[in-house]
Order: structure tokens, then C-alpha cells, then sequence
């Protein structure tokens, strides 16, 4: 290569970079003068392009179905409703009279219905009182002949009888007098050394001592009896009474009240070979 080429192509590199600027300048001479150009858009333009064409999200799409199907459903109603009061003002007269007469009659008869169910449950609640009653009275009955039988316990308030025979002077009928007399002075249970005393009990003389009921009795002979305290204590203390006749016979008489006095001696019920119940 010659140096005359060479001085060439060096020239040709230092002037490039400064070419290259040159047709930057001149992009941006033609960009600005496209600029002036173009007219100056408005507030309202710039609005309009901004909201057109509309960008529609997916969970705005599906709020405008559901709103338009709302409103749908809101006008197929109305369009019922409005079709119902246009057949109801195009009646006839007679035509709405009978229509009154129809629904004054349904009512009628469910107010009747509705009276004859009240009815019935005022009566299913008083047989269920009545029947609850008469289990109750049932019950209480049963217990109080269970008491004078002697099958069930007893508590109350009473007294106590003991009676100290230290030379065996006592005697059956001397029990069976205290018996009665106790009965006559309103005694509702009475129990004798363990013994239940009941309607059918007897009593017998066996050696030295008593039985009751087949059981023989041991000294010292106690008696434990409900009632009222104020009635049977004076009843065995009258002179020449049940406390005197014992004392007589040199037996020592010991009574005392309780408010509870507990009758716990227990017959087993027997069912009668021949009596039957009349009502049967």
C-alpha cells in the first residue's frame, strides 16, 4: 500500500465519529418538525383516547353478566305481576265476588281446622294431667296399704314402749291389750321386737315369754309405734291402763317420744286362696 493511500484512509476514520452525530441531528430536526406539524390535541380528545377502546377485565365481564341477569329477572316478575293486576282489572264483577267468596270460605274453614286442632291438644293435655293424676293417686295409694299390710318401710314421728320382764310375769293377752289400745289411739305401724304387727297377727303364750306371729319374743319387749305422740302416750297411761296393768305384774314401763321413729320389720304379701275383688 502507498502512503498516499494510506494518509487516505486515516483521513477517512478521524472523520467519520463526526459524521455520525451529524445524522443524529438531523433525526431529530425531522421528528420535531413533524411535531409542529401535528396538531395540539385537547383535554376531552386526550380523555376519549384514554377510554376508547375500553380494556375489559375478566371479573368486570362477569359482573356485567350477573347484573344483567338480575335485571332480567327483575323485569320477568314485574311482567307476572303486572299480568295478574291486568287479569284481576279485566274481570267481571261477578267474577270478583265469586273470587272473594272462594277465599272467604278457605279461610273459614282453616280457621275451623285450626280451632278443632286446638281443640284436640286441650284435650290430649287433659287426659295427660288426669292420667298423670291418677298414676299419682295409684302410687299413693298403694304405698299407704303397703304400710297398713306391713310390705313396705314406715317413718314418723311416735313413741317408743319398753318393757323390762325380768320374772317372765308378762303374758300374750297383756301385749295384745297394749296392741289395741295403741290401734284405738290412732297407731298407723306398729313393730314388736322385729316383729311387724299387721291385721291377722296373733299372739301366744310360749313358756316363760310370748310369740308373736310364731316368733318368740324376748325380755326386754320393745314396741315401736307411729302416730301421733300426744294421742298414744296418755292412751297407755290412763289409770288402770296398759302402763298399770304391767306394773302390777312388777314389769318396769318405759316410754319415750321421737319425731322419727323408723318401722322397718317387713311381711311378705300374700295373695287370698278364696277372696276376689267385686269389681272383677
Amino acid at each position: 500500500m502507498s502512503n498516499h493511500e494510506e494518509s487516505a484512509e486515516n483521513r477517512l476514520r478521524k472523520e467519520l465519529p463526526e459524521e455520525v452525530p451529524a445524522a443524529a441531528e438531523s433525526t431529530e430536526a425531522v421528528d420535531s418538525a413533524a411535531e409542529e406539524q401535528s396538531p395540539q390535541l385537547t383535554g376531552r380528545q386526550r380523555l376519549a383516547k384514554g377510554l376508547w377502546p375500553p380494556r375489559v377485565t375478566r371479573a368486570q365481564l362477569i359482573v356485567a353478566l350477573l347484573l344483567f341477569g338480575l335485571g332480567f329477572g327483575l323485569a320477568v316478575q314485574v311482567a307476572s305481576n303486572s299480568d295478574g293486576d291486568s287479569a284481576l282489572r279485566g274481570a267481571r264483577q261477578e267474577d270478583l265476588v265469586r273470587i272473594l267468596d272462594e277465599l272467604d270460605d278457605r279461610t273459614q274453614r282453616l280457621e275451623d281446622e285450626k280451632q278443632g286442632l286446638e281443640k284436640q291438644r286441650d284435650e290430649l293435655e287433659n287426659s295427660s294431667n288426669q292420667a298423670e293424676e291418677a298414676r299419682r293417686q295409684t302410687v299413693e295409694k298403694e304405698k299407704q296399704l303397703g304400710i297398713l299390710a306391713g310390705t313396705v318401710a314406715a317413718q314418723g314421728p311416735g313413741i317408743t314402749m319398753t318393757i323390762e320382764d325380768t320374772k317372765g310375769t308378762v303374758e300374750a293377752d297383756m301385749l295384745l291389750d297394749a296392741i289395741q289400745e295403741l290401734r284405738a289411739a290412732g297407731a298407723e305401724a306398729i313393730q314388736v321386737n322385729g316383729v311387724r304387727v299387721v291385721a291377722d297377727t296373733y299372739l301366744t303364750d310360749s313358756g316363760n315369754s310370748v310369740s308373736v306371729d310364731g316368733n318368740k319374743i324376748n325380755a326386754p319387749v320393745r314396741f315401736k309405734v307411729i302416730g301421733k305422740p300426744q294421742d298414744l302416750e296418755p292412751a297407755l297411761n290412763i289409770p288402770g291402763g296398759v302402763v298399770q296393768t304391767f306394773e302390777k305384774e312388777q314389769a318396769t314401763v318405759t316410754i319415750e317420744r321421737s319425731d322419727k321413729i323408723v318401722v322397718d320389720a317387713l311381711r311378705v304379701a300374700k295373695r287370698p286362696d278364696y277372696a276376689r275383688s267385686s269389681s272383677q
